[in-house]
């Protein structure tokens, strides 16, 4: 039997030509006021996973 890729997982991470994993950077949702312009600029770009964590994250993917 063939199993279903989580959709949760595929809205929240985004896999690369060349196989990279990526997320959103974390810490965006609220206390914004307090972080400089440029932490909050640097946070609307896409992060790469680690190794070990985006093995995981392409198993559940397939």
């Amino acid at each position: 039997m063939k199993t279903k890729t989580r959709k949760s997982i595929t809205k929240r991470f985004k896999i690369t030509k060349n196989g990279k994993v990526l997320r959103r950077a974390t810490g965006q949702d609220h206390f914004r006021a307090k972080k400089p312009g440029k932490i909050i600029r640097e946070k609307r770009k896409w992060v790469e996973v680690s190794k070990a964590d985006s093995k995981k994250i392409k198993k559940i993917l397939r």
